[in-house]
């Protein structure tokens, strides 16, 4: 009896029990859920896929003419103000030496001019004085006044026609400067377009240079989404070649058409058919700074904060928020950076020919 009854009270509290586990399993589910669905339709954080892009940009010449030189190759990191592509300028130079040669000669036109208008000037005042003591005959004083006004009317011209010299000259000397087509952007060089004694018609294009100082990722989010984007929002790119260093970016442009997902783009939930096109860039004056490193077309995801007093922390992916450079990447800094000093320090012993002999004597001949 009293064992049955111990059996009794211990299945009493077994069912309890998993009662209690039960009704704790279908709340931890259901709160589960229930934060699961507030995040979906509250989320903090979202994401989209993308490549790294930069603004592209062709280099062109303003007249048309035939390539001289290209000071470049594709792939060649670049500065603003570096010499690109040197226009031929012969005729431009014949040019200018016509235009000079003009002035010249428009210069001693007005002197003439000048000397004239003086002569007819004294004259007619001489004769307006007789006129006035009856001593000149007013066909006379007419005559003089004429020339006077003609003296006159002929040096404002051989004036206006040496601006016009000086218009033209200082026309060609930009078309002579325009002909040195150099580097507007900090880049670097994708594809030349055209190579040396080519012609190229005005407006013709050399190359394209990639602008590393306008980089940024594009991404797409869903129409549920990028209403709560603001412009200036934060982002941290995370990219698939070094998925523990992510970079940081800010919301410079929110597409204000929708448009139907591209194939290529991935979402958090499901296909979406209408879809935003949002814009992260990266700080320039960090790109600056790592000049040398910045590829554009690998491909990553962007997470965007949509909840500006959310924490990174929060964030479903977890992000480090203290990763540098990564150690592959500062190696090539380093060495990139070492090599441009060494480069920089070897151009003044290329100016003689002895130390350009120096540089290539090999070990063995310096034992001869």
């Amino acid at each position: 009896m009293g064992l049955s009854s111990l059996n009794a009270a211990t299945k009493k509290v077994l069912v309890i029990v998993v009662i209690v586990i039960a009704v704790v399993a279908v709340g931890w589910y259901t709160y589960h859920r229930y934060r699961v669905e507030q995040a979906m339709k509250y989320p903090k954080f979202y994401s989209g896929n993308g490549r790294l892009e930069a603004t592209e940009v062709y280099v062109s010449a303003k007249n048309g003419g035939r390539i001289e030189q290209i000071f470049v190759k594709e792939g060649d990191l670049v500065r603003k103000g570096d010499k690109l592509v040197q226009m031929q300028t012969d005729t431009l130079e014949a040019e200018l030496k016509s235009v000079k040669a003009e002035i010249v000669m428009a210069e001693a036109t007005i002197k003439q001019k000048e000397i004239a208008l003086t002569n007819a000037n004294r004259e007619y005042l001489r004769l307006k004085g007789l006129l006035e003591k009856n001593a000149t005959s007013e066909q006379k004083y007419d005559n003089a006044e004429t020339a006077y006004l003609s003296a006159k009317a002929n040096l404002e011209y051989a004036q206006g026609q040496l601006k016009k010299q000086q218009a033209e000259k200082e026309r060609v000397e930009a078309d002579i400067k325009d002909a040195l087509l150099v580097a507007k952007y900090d880049g670097r060089i994708q594809d030349l377009l055209a190579h040396e004694g080519e012609v190229l018609s005005s407006g013709g294009r050399a190359m394209n240079l990639i602008a590393l100082t306008d980089v940024y990722m594009t991404f797409f989010l869903p129409t549920s989404v990028a209403g709560k984007v603001k412009l200036g929002a934060e982002v941290k790119l995370i990219f698939d070649a070094a998925p523990d260093f992510p970079i940081d970016a800010k919301v410079t442009f929110i597409d204000p058409v929708a448009q139907f997902t591209p194939k290529s783009v991935e979402t958090q939930v499901e296909r979406e058919k209408l879809m935003f096109r949002i814009k992260a860039s990266i700080d320039p004056e960090r790109l600056l700074k790592h000049l040398e490193l910045v590829k554009t077309g690998i491909p990553g995801v962007a997470w965007v904060k949509l909840d500006s007093d959310a924490k990174w922390e929060e964030c479903p992916v977890k992000i480090n928020l203290n990763a540098g450079l990564p150690p592959a990447l500062e190696k090539t800094k380093q060495t990139s950076v070492k090599t441009t000093a060494e480069k920089s320090a070897a151009k003044p012993a290329e100016n003689t020919k002895q130390q350009t002999a120096q540089t290539v004597t090999s070990p063995a001949e310096q034992k001869k």
